[in-house]
C-alpha cells in the first residue's frame, strides 16, 4: 500500500494513494484515460487551433540558432528551421535531422579543434538519445554511444570522453541511479575514468580549455554546492580537486591559474583564481556566466532578468560595457582561442549571433539577423510578494495597447532565470491585442544566490505567493489572466490552482512535476531532492503542505489544461495523470493532451506547431478571442 500525506484540518494525515496505477502507463486503463481525454480536449477546443497553426507555423518556423563552434575548418552551427534541424560548416549542409528518421531532433554537437571530425546526438525528444561520431574527410561513422550522454570531448579518431548520466542501472563501482560518470572511450570500448565512489545525485560537467590541453570539471550537488576539478585532459589520474565547498561554482577559464565564478556567502558572483585570490568582487548585478577571452575576462551580468555584458582585464580592471537595444538574453555559445561566439535573443528577437574577438570589438554576425515585423513594446513593472518582497515582470504587448488579456509565464527554481527569449506560439497573442507577462520570481537565479535559495525547499511557498503577487496585481487592473508553467512551472502553476483558484482565469500546466511526495521514486526524479527536498525524511511535512496532488479540494476552480508527452522520461506523465483525474472527480473544468509522439526535450516542429496551436486555442478560448 502506498500512502500519502493529506492536509485535513491543519493536521496531516495518511492516506491510501487510489491512483498509483496511472504510473504504468503500459495499464490498459491508462492508455484508455489519454484516448478518452485526448478526444475530449480536441472536442473542447473546436476548429481554433487549425485556424491558429498557420500563423504559429510562421513564427516556429523562423531559423534559429542553437548552437555554434569556430574550429580551423570553420564555424559549426546547428539550427532549428521550419521543418527540421541542420548541422553546417559555414554555409555547407553537413546534416538533416530528416536523414535520421521521422520525429528526430538533433540536440547539439560536438567536434574536434581541428573540425575534422564531428559528433552529433538526437533523439524523438527523449533525453535517453544515440551520439554519432563521424570522420568529416570521407563520412564514415566511426562509432556510435547510446543513452543520456553529454560533455562529449574528441581526442582523436579513436579516443572520445564522454559523460554518462545513470538513470535506472547502477553505476559500474556500484552507485544507485541517478549517478554520473567520465568514461574513455577508445575504439568502441568504455574505461570509466573519474567519478568513482560519487553518490547518487551528483551530476558531473566537463569542459576543456580552448587549446584543448586541460580538463575542467564541475562535480556539484543539486544545485547548492560543487566542487572544480582541473589537469591535462590526456590524464584523469591527474584531475585534482581545486576549488569548491558549500555552494556553486564553476570554471571559466585557464590562464596559469584556474579562473572560477563563484556563488560562495550566497552572493551575486563574483570571479576567483583556484589559489582564492578575488579578481571581480561581487557587483550589484549578479553575475550568470562568464569566460575569458585571451587577456580579457568577459562577463554576462543580469540587470532585473536581462543581460548586460562587462569586460575586464585579468587583475580585474573594468574595460568596457556592452549594452543592447532592448531587454534580452546573451548567452555563451563557444569559447575560441581567439574569438568569443555569443547569442542575443529577446521577445521579438528570434537570435542575432555576435563576435567578441581578442581586440574586444563587438560585431554582428554578417548572417541574416532574425527579427520579426511589427510594432511592439517590452515593459516592465513590479508586483509585491505577500512578505512585501518586490517581484519583477516583463510585459511584452503591442505598442499603446492595453494590457486586459495576459498570459502570465512563471518557473521559479532551480537557479533558472526567466529572461527574455523568443516565444514564437505568443506572437499570435501580441498580434489579435493580448499581452504576455513573464515573472522572475524566487527560485531562479535574476538576483543573487540568495534569490535562489529563498524560493528552495522549506522556502518554496515563497515562490507561488510571488506568483499570486503578480496575478492580483494584473487582476486588480481589470486584466484576464491565463497563468502558464512547464515542468518545474508546471508545478508553480498547478499549486497556484489548488491554493488561490480566485486569481487565475485560465491554467496551462506543462509537463508538470505535481505528486510531491513521489516525485523521487519516478524516473529522475531523485536528483531534484537537493532542490526540493526528500520525502522520505521530515521534509515530507513541507513537501505535503503544498503538493498540488495532495492538495485538491472542492473549489470554483477555472477551466484547466494539462499536457504531457508520452515519452517524456524526465518528469513521468503519471504527475499530470494523476492530478487531472483527481480535477475531473470532482467536476473540475479540466481537460487533458497527452503527445504520443515526443518527450519533455521537444519534438519535430509539424509536431511542436501542433501542440502549441493546441495550448493557444487554449488560451484564445478562455480570452474569448
Amino acid at each position: 500500500m502506498d500512502l500519502y500525506l493529506l492536509l485535513m484540518d491543519g493536521n496531516l494525515e495518511e492516506c491510501e494513494d487510489k491512483l498509483i496505477w496511472m504510473e504504468n502507463l503500459q495499464d490498459v486503463r491508462v492508455k484508455n484515460f489519454i484516448a478518452v481525454e485526448n478526444a475530449k480536449t480536441k472536442k473542447f477546443l473546436g476548429e481554433i487551433p487549425r485556424k491558429l497553426e498557420k500563423s504559429i507555423e510562421k513564427y516556429q518556423g523562423l531559423p534559429f540558432l542553437l548552437q555554434a563552434k569556430l574550429t580551423e575548418r570553420g564555424y559549426f552551427k546547428l539550427y532549428r528551421t521550419g521543418k527540421e534541424y541542420v548541422i553546417k560548416l559555414d554555409s555547407q549542409i553537413l546534416l538533416r535531422s530528416s536523414q535520421l528518421g521521422e520525429n528526430v531532433i538533433i540536440r547539439g554537437f560536438w567536434t574536434d579543434i581541428k573540425g575534422d571530425i564531428l559528433a552529433y546526438s538526437y533523439s524523438t525528444g527523449t533525453d535517453e538519445g544515440v551520439i554519432n561520431i563521424v570522420n568529416l574527410k570521407n563520412g564514415e561513422i566511426l562509432d556510435k554511444i547510446w543513452g543520456s550522454i553529454w560533455d562529449l570531448v574528441i581526442l582523436d579518431e579513436h579516443r572520445f570522453y564522454y559523460v554518462k548520466f545513470f538513470r535506472k542501472e547502477r553505476t559500474p563501482d556500484g552507485i544507485d541511479a541517478p549517478s554520473t560518470r567520465v568514461f574513455l572511450r577508445e575504439n568502441g570500448k568504455d574505461k570509466m575514468v573519474f567519478g568513482e565512489g560519487l553518490p547518487a545525485s551528483y551530476f558531473i560537467e566537463l569542459k576543456t580549455t580552448p587549446d584543448g590541453k586541460y580538463a575542467l570539471l564541475t562535480v556539484s550537488y543539486g544545485w547548492s554546492r560543487s566542487s572544480i576539478y582541473f589537469g591535462p585532459l590526456e590524464d584523469p589520474e591527474k584531475w585534482r580537486k581545486v576549488y569548491g565547498g558549500d555552494f556553486m561554482c564553476y570554471p571559466i577559464g585557464y590562464r596559469d591559474v584556474v579562473y572560477i565564478l563563484s556563488y560562495e556567502d550566497g552572493g551575486m558572483g563574483k570571479i576567483v583564481t583556484h589559489e582564492g585570490k578575488e579578481i571581480i568582487p561581487p557587483q550589484e548585478m549578479p553575475l550568470e556566466n562568464a569566460t575569458l577571452l585571451g587577456g580579457r575576462i568577459v562577463g554576462v551580468y543580469l540587470r532585473d532578468a536581462s543581460s548586460v555584458l562587462k569586460i575586464y582585464g585579468l587583475n580585474g580592471t573594468q574595460l568596457d560595457t556592452m549594452e543592447f537595444d532592448m531587454p534580452g538574453t546573451v548567452e555563451i555559445l563557444h569559447t575560441h582561442p581567439r574569438e568569443l561566439l555569443l547569442r542575443y535573443s529577446s521577445f521579438t528577437v528570434p537570435y542575432r549571433l555576435y563576435r567578441i574577438r581578442k581586440e574586444m570589438a563587438l560585431i554582428e554576425s554578417q548572417e541574416i539577423r532574425q527579427e520579426i515585423g511589427g510594432e511592439y513594446e517590452v515593459g516592465e513593472d513590479w508586483a509585491t510578494s505577500r512578505d512585501g518582497t518586490k517581484i519583477h515582470m516583463f510585459i511584452v504587448k503591442k505598442k499603446d495597447a492595453r494590457c486586459t488579456k495576459a498570459l502570465v509565464f512563471g518557473y521559479g527554481g532551480f537557479r533558472i532565470s526567466l529572461t527574455p527569449h523568443f516565444y514564437p506560439h505568443v506572437i499570435p497573442l501580441l498580434e489579435h491585442g493580448g499581452c504576455f507577462v513573464v515573472t522572475n520570481l524566487r527560485g531562479g537565479g535574476e538576483y543573487g544566490e540568495k534569490w535562489h535559495v529563498s524560493g528552495m525547499r522549506e522556502n518554496k511557498q515563497n515562490v507561488f505567493d510571488d506568483f499570486v503577487g503578480c496575478l492580483e496585481k494584473l487582476k486588480s487592473q481589470g486584466t484576464k489572466v491565463v497563468a502558464w508553467g512547464r515542468s518545474n512551472g508546471g508545478l508553480l502553476v498547478s499549486t497556484v490552482l489548488t491554493q488561490r483558484p480566485d486569481v487565475v482565469d485560465g491554467a496551462l500546466i506543462g509537463y508538470p512535476v505535481i505528486d510531491m511526495l513521489r516525485f523521487h521514486k519516478l524516473y529522475i526524479g531523485a536528483a531534484w531532492i537537493p532542490e526540493y527536498g526528500n520525502p522520505d525524511t521530515e521534509d515530507r511535512e513541507f513537501l505535503g503542505k503544498y503538493s498540488p496532488y495532495h492538495n485538491v479540494r472542492m473549489a470554483e476552480y477555472p477551466p484547466v489544461l494539462i499536457y504531457t508527452g508520452l515519452y517524456d522520461d524526465r518528469v513521468h506523465p503519471a504527475h499530470a495523470l494523476k492530478f487531472a483525474k483527481k480535477l475531473k472527480d470532482l467536476d473540475a473544468p479540466v481537460y487533458l493532451r497527452v503527445e504520443t509522439k515526443s518527450g519533455h526535450i521537444g519534438a519535430s516542429q509539424r509536431i511542436r506547431v501542433k501542440e502549441l496551436a493546441d495550448l493557444m486555442a487554449f488560451v484564445f478560448k478562455i480570452f474569448g478571442l
